[in-house]
């Protein structure tokens, strides 16, 4: 069927979203950067184990948590990302000895520093995810997805340009 203008749309049959349905239609884009050690194992877990998740997450994997700078995060947010997710090994179990304190701290400050910033720091989150919690990291990512739907469409990336 050759379409060539709006009134053949209609007669075609095909529905154009509206205003209101693509609000309840809002698919949040979501950047998870996952330590390859636990979190992106956990990932592997779940998928191998045809766990159900949201394929709303782009996953990112890092060596360890402790090498996801704020910049990064910050520049997903800029870019067009709804939220951040950092993955790492559960405190006392990073295959780099504090590399998840590490980030941890670094990110409880990038936190402190968008609230400050009257922006919404509920958009990043940090997990602790072992490698041998498969069914942890789907429920996680349902949850994070979930909350990232009620937000709604986030504001970084329509008051900034990167």
């Amino acid at each position: 069927m050759n379409i060539q203008s709006s009134d053949n749309i209609d007669s075609a049959g095909v529905d154009l979203p509206t205003e209101n349905s693509r609000e309840k239609e809002f698919e949040p884009v979501l950047i998870g950067f996952f330590c390859k050690w636990c979190t992106s194992a956990a990932a592997d877990l779940a998928g191998t184990t045809r766990l159900q998740y949201p394929p709303n997450i782009r996953p990112i994997q890092v060596t360890c948590s402790s090498s996801v700078d704020p910049v990064y995060v910050i520049r997903a947010l800029l870019s067009g990302a709804d939220g951040v997710i950092v993955g790492g090994c559960p405190p006392g179990d990073c295959h780099y000895g504090s590399g998840n304190l590490i980030a941890r701290r670094r990110l409880a400050v990038l936190k402190t520093t968008l609230k400050a910033l009257g922006l919404d720091e509920d958009r990043v989150w940090v997990r602790w995810i072992s490698a041998a919690e498969g069914p942890k990291f789907a429920r996680t990512m349902r949850e994070f997805t979930e909350a990232m739907k009620k937000k709604g469409p986030s504001p970084f990336k329509n008051s900034w340009s990167v």
